[in-house]
């Protein structure tokens, strides 16, 4: 089964990584297998530390370097970033039933197989989303809609967070 993939998009410090923290939390206590892609826009970023074995074997020219230990493994690959498309990210949680991805803002904005769940700041926000971003799920954060007439519902996740889960379930048992 192909996983089902939910971007979280927001602007800066607005909570999309608090809703993906407690999304992942409450779905799998249901039993739901979660991974996350978090883009990260710095250029220098690097999880691999200086003068660790693992980068010291990149440092030599290997292309991918695993990391094992008791409680996890990381696969770290070096490659030119550029040239990846999500969809080839995407390929690396196959054994997930629901992918949460963070950022690629671009590349999610009007894919209508990837639907979204907005965290708004501002009124500016939602009015914002509504022309760039295509499905929306559900509307979150800490600011919420003055406007009755919103087609998409608002749902504090902070107070709600079943309820989010509720509907994201809810959607994935339509999807599947």
């Amino acid at each position: 089964m192909k996983p089902v993939v939910i971007a979280v998009v927001g602007g800066k410090k607005s909570g999309k990584t608090t809703a993906i923290e407690i999304l992942t939390k409450e779905l799998t206590t249901r039993g739901y297998r979660i991974a996350v892609v978090k883009h990260i826009p710095e250029s220098n970023f690097t999880i691999d530390k200086e003068g660790k074995d693992t980068w010291r074997y990149a440092q030599s020219g290997a292309t991918i370097v695993i990391g094992a230990s008791a409680d996890e493994i990381a696969t770290i690959e070096k490659v030119n970033a550029k040239s990846i498309s999500l969809n080839d990210i995407l390929q690396r949680c196959k054994n997930s039933d629901i992918v949460f991805v963070e950022g690629f803002r671009k590349s999610v904005s009007r894919d209508r197989s990837i639907y979204k769940i907005v965290v708004a700041q501002s009124l500016e926000d939602f009015e914002e989303a509504i022309v760039t971003f295509d499905p929306i799920l559900v509307f979150t954060g800490p600011c919420s809609p003055k406007k009755s007439d919103l087609r998409v519902p608002y749902i504090e996740i902070f107070k709600n967070a079943k309820k989010i889960a509720d509907l994201v379930e809810k959607w994935l048992k339509k999807k599947l």
